[in-house]
């Protein structure tokens, strides 16, 4: 059991310390990768603001992440990567720690939010208007040219994160863009953030996380009618990789 005077302290920190950095630090990270759109079109230069972004949060945080299996990966090939979603540091994880160069597929709402709209506008990120399935379909051909121009794409297909501590099922987005790219599906499981910062809490804590890549699931012949066994099969090696004893 945890010491309630630890814990109280702990929290106060998170509060008081960790999270006013996490807003400094976003809004000045933004800014540095807004005014870098403006000497690189392609993305790349913002993409490593958002790695050093991730690795300042995540060393205040005191949160190691061990990325486990990347050795699957061909590095001469892009893929669709799809992971579970439990906790709000998964974002700063993936862009610590995956093992390829990535562009998001997330919900248009964050394009609305100051610094990090702006980075995710002229990055090269891509949102998706669920409620509106024309526009929806737009993000999953806009996603597809992403791949085929040389860019691997990263979805939580959840839709959102997962209060629960069961996975969602994932909806078939991923599926439909990777079968029009031609390009492998890459299960991945983020184990242990919900024990950094639960949903709904502002109670940030040090931690080990592992990020493990499962089995590419290819999708090569496949047609559209096939996305949803696809997405449901991706899920199922998520959940099993989640589901394993330690990798570590």
């Amino acid at each position: 059991s945890r010491d309630p005077m630890r814990e109280l302290l702990s929290h106060a920190r998170s509060v008081l310390i960790l999270i006013p950095w996490l807003l400094l630090a976003t809004l000045v990270m933004g800014l540095i990768s807004f005014f870098c759109s403006f000497f690189d079109s392609t993305g790349r230069l913002q993409h490593k603001v958002a790695v050093t972004w991730a690795r300042m949060l995540l060393a205040v945080f005191q949160v190691k992440v061990d990325v486990i299996g990347a050795d699957k990966l061909d590095p001469s090939r892009h893929y669709v990567f799809c992971s579970n979603h439990f906790s709000l540091v998964d974002t700063p994880i993936m862009f610590s720690s995956m093992p390829r160069e990535f562009r998001i597929l997330a919900r248009h709402g964050l394009w609305k939010i100051p610094f990090i709209g702006w980075h995710l506008n002229r990055a090269g990120h891509v949102p998706v208007n669920r409620e509106n399935p024309r526009e929806a379909k737009k993000s999953i051909t806009r996603a597809a040219e992403k791949i085929r121009s040389g860019y691997s794409t990263l979805l939580f297909p959840e839709g959102g994160r997962t209060r629960s501590e069961e996975m969602r099922p994932f909806k078939p987005g991923a599926a439909y863009i990777a079968i029009e790219a031609g390009v492998p599906i890459v299960p991945m499981a983020i184990v242990g953030s919900r024990n950094v910062l639960a949903p709904g809490s502002t109670h940030l804590r040090p931690g080990r996380v592992e990020l493990r890549v499962g089995e590419p699931v290819p999708t090569e012949g496949l047609k559209n009618r096939d996305a949803k066994a696809t997405i449901a099969q991706v899920q199922e090696e998520v959940r099993r990789i989640w589901n394993a004893p330690s990798w570590s």
